[in-house]
Order: structure tokens, then C-alpha cells, then sequence
């Protein structure tokens, strides 16, 4: 509402001028007059305390009728907060923002500014937590009154956090832990330490440079000295624990962030008793000795193995069911059980609840299985490529795509895999063509592009007019991509067709089944241009594991190399586990991909990506990260 000393001046005389111009003893229009004048100075104030308003526009129209502004503003304020105990920060948003609390009295900024980050905070609002932070230094919360000083403080962490500035939530978090003894120092640590991990290094670099005060330098220190890159966790924890000596006196070295203690512990908690449970008779003995033998000889590279504490079992899953030996192994002093490869097997395990001795699983469960504790998963997922590919799809803007996929149980899971991640990128698969082996491959490459159609429609206006009409059928012009998912044979007839077709000029990217592993210009000439993603194992020339075990040991290369390279990444995987489901930021680079771990402990693999040119897979560049994700990256765990 308008200033109060502008409200009489339009209408008020104008009515008294005119109601005296017809008639000064008219009482009808000076009754009028009267009643008008009491609506105006019944506007001056109101009853603030008595109202009680049900939305964001009642709460503003009945400030703006009260005179006093400091109390309109203090209304406002009470509003908003009665909104946010009722998780309605949209409401609160709308009056913290409202000019009528644009520029709020001396006596009510701080309460302002608390409501306004909590509702910042809520609705993740980064341009409203931007401009909120502008006005805010590390040391502001300290303003407050004891009793809220606490909750300012983890606000205010959390609107710099909003904002990306997680140096001054870190910085904020420990002043509070200086100024508050009353905080949970583990759980203040723990944040601490988040935010700082996710700082990039420049800005780690240069705070060295200028920031002064003994908890700040700790901090700092420890947070600069454990990220380079070629560190084992070994010698981060190493690290951790010499830091602890140098800085005694320091909180965190007195209460480690969780994640720290974890690190600086583990070379202490590596299981020395390993089962290698697999199957060496059977269908699956190819695959269960090249997972052994990767294994193995992983094990013998790794230079940070205590080979005198470790003792490594290989059993024979393939005598008796599995449930009955993980019984026998679970009553021998065994730390940890790695298999079984077959699915069923696994899914024997989920009879129990928790697993008394952890074993990790080669192979998933089914999505719908309840997963017991103790129970790690990892194997070569079609699912985690059909994913992978979904998020390269959406990297290169290509959100219209025909799809081709084996028919079968296999194929149910990567379409699934594949049509779920790319519903969640935004796009959208235009058709989903499944095929047998035996298929007519020209007839399912017609109808994946339309060609099909487009002769139906044909042939329907031939019979319409009763005339024979020159037509050349044309591919649907909707589709941006294909997604092939075909092994080499199939591959390699299904590409030229694409050609065949009109759809040559489609961009086409696949998983790992395309390609067989070993190079072979002149079968896999046909597929060139095709983009396809592969383990580092089969893509990188330069892998020294590679090289060394393939001089001494069969089954390398193809896909038991990729079943050796599972081998390998099984051992790295066993030192690490519960770092890995602890720490979500945690990953591995191994053989089969960048690993990393849900929190229910089922392993997922990132995997280089490759181009087929001259016939021969060339590695794509990995995307590098800008300054601004230096602070998000995996924290990549190495020996």
C-alpha cells in the first residue's frame, strides 16, 4: 500500500468539493465523506497480533495496512517462520523476498537473514543463497545469540555450500567448533572434512598462502597433503598418522573425521585369510581360472601385500551348492570370501540376513532381491555400459535415438538399464528394434529406420489411386543416434545396412559385446566410426599387468582377458571394501573401469570409450575436469 501521507490527498478533498458543490447540507454525502475518512484512518493500523494469514499475499496485504513499519516487518518475519514449521518455504520465500522486507529494521536483519537461509537452504535456491552470501562473512554467525548460534552457523555453511564456496562453509564450520563447545565435534569434523575434500586445489593453494591461526593451518595442511594423485591408501594413511603426530594439540587429531580414520586404519584391518571360491570344472572352469589367475596375479604384483600374513584359498564351487560351502568356509578362520561367479549361487546367500564372514559376490543379484549384510556384488554388468552409453548419448545432446538389442533375458536387462537412464537424461528412445541371430537383418535394419513404413505408405496411395507411382523410400529424419548392441558377427552386417538405408550419416556407439578384444582391421572394417565402450584392460596399451601376464599366462586377451582383468580388480577390491561403501566419494582405477560402490555395496564401473577407425579401436581422450569440478572428482584409491 502506498506511503500513508499520500493516501488523502487524491480522493478526499475531490469528494468533500463535489458533495459540497450539490448540496452542504446534504447528510447522505457527508456520511459518506465520514465513513471514507474512517476507512483511511482505520488503514493507519490493525490488530497484526489478531490475524492469522493462510497465504503468502493475505500476509502482505495486512502488513501494508499497518503504519508502523518495523512491526508490519516483524508480522512478515513471524509469517515466514510459521510457513517453514510447516515445510512451505515457497510461501517464505515469497515474503523474505518481498519489498516489504527489501530493507528490513536494524532490530529484525539478523532474523531475516536466519529465515532466509533456512529457506535458501530447503529449497536449494543457489541464486537466492548467491545473493544472501554476498552479506555474509565466515565469522557472521557469531552475531547470534547462544542459543541459536549453532544452528546459524550450519546454515550459513550450508548457504556457502549452495553457492559452491565450500572453503567458507569449511572455514565457518571451524570457527563454530572454536566458539561452541557444546557441538558435536565428530560430526562437526566429519562436514569439515567434506567440504574441504571438495575444495579445488587452487583455492586450497592460495588459502595456505594468507590464511594464519593454528585449527585453520591443521586443516589446511592435512586436507593439501593426502591428494596427490599417485598416493596409495597406504601412504595416505601413512600421511593421516604422521599428520596426528605433528599436530597433537589439533581437535581433528585428536577426533579424526570419520572418513580419515577409516583411511588411517586400513592396512590394519586388510583381510589376511582370502577364500577364492570359484568354479575349475564345468561349463564356467574357462572363467572361473581366468578370474583365478587374475587374481593371482594381481596379488603377486601388488608391492604393498604383506605376502607372509596373506593366506589366499582357492576352492572349487562346482562339487556341491554353494550355500552349503559358504557354511564350511564361514566356520574356518576366513575373513573374506570372494565368489561365487554363478547368479544362483549367489542368490542362495539371501536365504541369510547377514553374512557372518563378508564375501564379495562376482556376479548381481536380481534388482527385486533383498541384499543380506556382509554381501558385495561386483562383475562385468552389461547394465553399468547400457548406462554408460545413456550418459554419452545425453553428453553429446543426442536425445532422439533407435535402439537395437538381442532379443532374450539379457537383453530385457540392458534395454531396461538403457531406456531408465536415458527417461532420466531427458531423451527418449523413438524404437526399440529386438532381434534373434537368425533374424532378417535387412528386414529389422528396414524397420528400425522406417523404411518399412515408408514403403507401406506406399504402396497404400498406389492402391488408393489405382496407379503405379515412382517412389523412393526414405528413412524416418526424427532420429539423431543408434544404439547397437550386437556381437561382431552381427555387427559387422548390421553397420553397412545402416548405409543402405539413408542412415548412414547416424552417429552409432555400443557396448564392449562389439568388439572382440583383439584387433582385427579387416573383419572389423565395417564398423568404422562406430564409438563403443571397453575396459582399460582391453582398450589402454599401456598397462604393465597386462603386458607381464600375458608373456606367462593364457587367456589374456578376448573376453577371458576381460574375466582375468575382473580377476585382478577382485584382489584391489579386497582391500578396500568397507572404504568403498563408507566413503561415497571413493573410487578405484582398475582393470574393468573406474570402480566405485552404492551403499549397499554393489560395485559399478566406469569404462573408456573407443572409435573403430581403419578397422582398429582408437582411444577416445577422457573428458578432463574444469577447475570448478577439481573439488567433485572421485577420490581415486591407487597402490
Amino acid at each position: 500500500m502506498p506511503p500513508s501521507d499520500r493516501r488523502h490527498k487524491p480522493k478526499i478533498p475531490e469528494s468533500i468539493e463535489l458533495a459540497m458543490t450539490k448540496n452542504l447540507n446534504n447528510h447522505r454525502a457527508l456520511a459518506g465523506i465520514f465513513a471514507l475518512a474512517l476507512l483511511f484512518t482505520g488503514c493507519a493500523s490493525i490488530d497484526l497480533d489478531a490475524q492469522v494469514a493462510q497465504s503468502p499475499s493475505q500476509a502482505l496485504e495486512l502488513a501494508a495496512r499497518e503504519s508502523n513499519t518495523e512491526k508490519a516487518q516483524h508480522y512478515l518475519l513471524e509469517v515466514a517462520s510459521r510457513f517453514q514449521e510447516r515445510d512451505e518455504h515457497r510461501a517464505a520465500r515469497t515474503l523474505l523476498q518481498s519489498s516489504q522486507l527489501a530493507q528490513p529494521a536494524p532490530a529484525l536483519q539478523m532474523q531475516k537473514q536466519l529465515l532466509a537461509m533456512t529457506s535458501a537452504v530447503a529449497l536449494e535456491d543457489q541464486k537466492w543463497a548467491g545473493s544472501i552470501a554476498t552479506t555474509l562473512s565466515p565469522e557472521s554467525f557469531r552475531d547470534y545469540s547462544p542459543g541459536v548460534i549453532s544452528q546459524a552457523a550450519i546454515l550459513q555453511a550450508e548457504t556457502y555450500a549452495l553457492t559452491g564456496d565450500n572453503f567458507s562453509a569449511a572455514i565457518t564450520l571451524m570457527l563454530l567448533s572454536q566458539t561452541d563447545s557444546k557441538v558435536n565435534p565428530q560430526q562437526v569434523h566429519d562436514q569439515i572434512w567434506e567440504y574441504l575434500k571438495t575444495t579445488p586445489d587452487q583455492k586450497l593453494e592460495s588459502a595456505n598462502e594468507s590464511i594464519i591461526g593454528f585449527e585453520t593451518e591443521g586443516w589446511l595442511e592435512l586436507a593439501g597433503s593426502i591428494r596427490a594423485p599417485e598416493l596409495s591408501i597406504d601412504d595416505q594413511g601413512r600421511i593421516i598418522r604422521r599428520w596426528q603426530n605433528n599436530w597433537p594439540g589439533h581437535p581433528a587429531a585428536q577426533v579424526l573425521p570419520s572418513e580419515l580414520k577409516l583411511m588411517a586404519s586400513l592396512s590394519e584391518n586388510r583381510p589376511e585369510k582370502i577364500a577364492l571360491a570359484l568354479p575349475l570344472r564345468g561349463g564356467l572352469a574357462s572363467a572361473g581360472k581366468a578370474i583365478r589367475d587374475g587374481f593371482l596375479a594381481a596379488y603377486y604384483q601388488d608391492k604393498t601385500a604383506d605376502q607372509s600374513k596373506t593366506d589366499i584359498r582357492i576352492v572349487d564351487t562346482s562339487e556341491q551348492p554353494f550355500d552349503a560351502l559358504y557354511k564350511e568356509l564361514a566356520n574356518q578362520d576366513i575373513d573374506l570370501i570372494i565368489g561365487p561367479l554363478e547368479k544362483e549361487a549367489l542368490t542362495s546367500l539371501t536365504n541369510m540376513k547377514t553374512l557372518p564372514v563378508p564375501a564379495l559376490g562376482l556376479n548381481y543379484l536380481p534388482d527385486e532381491q533383498k541384499v543380506p549384510d556382509g554381501l558385495y556384488q561386483f562383475g562385468l554388468s552389461a547394465e553399468d555400459e547400457a548406462r554408460q552409453i545413456a550418459d554419452k548419448l545425453s553428453a553429446q545432446s543426442l536425445d532422439q535415438v533407435l535402439v537395437l538389442i538381442p532379443d532374450g533375458e539379457w537383453g530385457d536387462r540392458v534395454e531396461a538399464a538403457l531406456l531408465n537412464r536415458m527417461q532420466q537424461n531427458g531423451a527418449v528412445a523413438l524404437d526399440v528394434e529386438r532381434f534373434f541371430r537368425e533374424d532378417n537383418l535387412r528386414a529389422v535394419t528396414a524397420d528400425l529406420l522406417g523404411i518399412t513404413a515408408s514403403r507401406d505408405r506406399a504402396i497404400k496411395v498406389e492402391r488408393t489411386i489405382g496407379l503405379n507411382v515412382e517412389f523412393e523410400p526414405r528413412r524416418r529424419q526424427d532420429a539423431e543416434a543408434i544404439v547397437m548392441v550386437a556381437a561382431p558377427a552381427i555387427a559387422r552386417q548390421f553397420k553397412p545396412l545402416f548405409a543402405y538405408y539413408f542412415g548412414g550419416n547416424l552417429p552409432v556407439y555400443s557396448p564392449s559385446i562389439i568388439y572382440e578384444g583383439t584387433p582385427d582391421a579387416g573383419r572389423d572394417r565395417d564398423l568404422n566410426q562406430v564409438v563403443f565402450t571397453d575396459i582399460p584392460w582391453v582398450l589402454d596399451d599401456k598397462n604393465p599387468l597386462r603386458n607381464e601376464a600375458s608373456k606367462v599366462l593364457p587367456g589374456t586377451h578376448g573376453q577371458l582377458g576381460r574375466l582375468f582383468a575382473m580377476g585382478a580388480d577382485a584382489w584391489q577390491l579386497s582391500k578396500r571394501l568397507p572404504l568403498l561403501r563408507q566413503i561415497e566419494t571413493a573410487a578405484i582405477d582398475g582393470q574393468t573401469g573406474q570402480l566405485t560402490m552404492t551403499r549397499q555395496g554393489s560395485i559399478h564401473r566406469n569404462q573408456r570409450w573407443a572409435q573403430f577407425k581403419n578397422g582398429t579401436p582408437e582411444l577416445l581422450p577422457q573428458p578432463t575436469a574444469t577447475s570448478d569440478e577439481e573439488g567433485t572428482r572421485p577420490e581415486v584409491l591407487s597402490d
